[in-house]
């Protein structure tokens, strides 16, 4: 029996080959889907948002125009230290969808031992839930009374019904932003979580996208689209994090516009081809973004711009002001 040769046709072998290179690809980029999948995963679980790499719009080349320092008394110039607006390169990082929330900050300062906010031990919030369980009666009527406030008359409730009270209180307490915090306490939770501070780069091109918009939500003010503090149903200033679905950047990072201000990491420094100077620029005072929930004049639109300079010294505290972390991508 005659034995054949196998012959291999020219003609055809390109196209076996692309074939070929096609599957591979196929595979390797169904690798790379999957690992983004997983990634984006694990982004979930930690409640963050990848903000990919690449140039956006920094600052403003904004001017007051309208005489808004003169018209309520502002120190510094508005606008000019956002100057002069410019395209900027940011690699990749992650960072936190929400505000950290005030139950997020508390099991933090049961793990270290640190110091509680301030306002929280004028308003009962740092009560443990164990001190309130074991008090007496007589004991609870007095953290009621002094702490929570509560509007009935504490002395004509049963235990039962009071403890259900301030519990209730206190659990409507642990979504809202935690405030009230200093830049080092910020960085030092951020460290305790495995992340850290962004910076200011970062936060404005999560809260502005790659275009620059004026608000995280586009170019136009709408104070319904932001916790400004203003509505009038509104009990208290704050609201849960993530509770105002409008107020979210390009990216789905949420509440950048409005609820609390947020500490970054930099010094407040003079952006590249600056003109303007100020007192405050070197390692003197700390950036803070984004606007907080305020009233009268703080409750203006040029403080919910995302392009907006706020700064404080390290170790302020103010109830209006909190914070988010960031962190890095991991290099594989």
């Amino acid at each position: 029996m005659r034995r054949t040769r196998a012959t291999i046709s020219w003609e055809r072998t390109p196209f076996a080959i692309f074939l070929l290179v096609t599957a591979l690809l196929l595979g390797i980029l169904s690798g790379c889907d999957k690992q983004q999948a997983n990634d984006q995963d694990v982004l979930l679980e930690l409640g963050m948002v990848h903000i990919p790499p690449g140039e956006f719009i920094l600052g403003s080349n904004k001017t007051d125009d309208s005489g808004i320092q003169q018209r309520y008394g502002f120190v510094a110039p508005l606008f000019v230290d956002e100057h002069p607006q410019q395209k900027v390169f940011v690699p990749g990082f992650h960072i936190d969808r929400l505000e950290v929330s005030s139950i997020e900050y508390k099991r933090y300062l049961i793990d270290t031992g640190a110091p509680d906010p301030a306002h929280w031990i004028q308003n009962g919030y740092n009560v443990r839930p164990d001190v309130l369980r074991n008090a007496s009666l007589e004991r609870l009527q007095f953290i009621a009374t002094n702490y929570f406030q509560i509007e009935d008359d504490p002395g004509r409730l049963g235990r039962d019904e009071l403890m259900e009270r301030l519990e209730t209180i206190q659990t409507s307490r642990d979504a809202l932003p935690v405030s009230g915090v200093s830049w080092f306490d910020a960085a030092s939770y951020c460290r305790w979580a495995g992340k850290r501070l962004p910076t200011e780069r970062e936060w404005e091109k999560a809260a502005r996208g790659a275009y620059g918009w004026e608000y995280p939500w586009g170019q136009e003010w709408d104070d319904k689209k932001a916790n400004t503090g203003e509505a009038p149903d509104q009990a208290t200033p704050l609201v849960p994090v993530g509770a105002t679905a409008t107020d979210a950047s390009p990216y789905g990072v949420q509440d950048m516009a409005g609820n609390v201000s947020e500490w970054v990491e930099d010094w407040y420094q003079p952006y590249p081809g600056a003109t303007y100077q100020s007192d405050m620029y070197g390692k003197v005072h700390k950036v803070i973004r984004g606007g907080g929930a305020g009233s009268g004049h703080y409750a203006l639109s040029t403080f919910f711009r995302s392009a907006r300079r706020a700064h404080a010294e390290p170790g302020a505290v103010s109830v209006d002001v909190g914070f988010r972390c960031a962190k890095d991508v991991a290099t594989k």
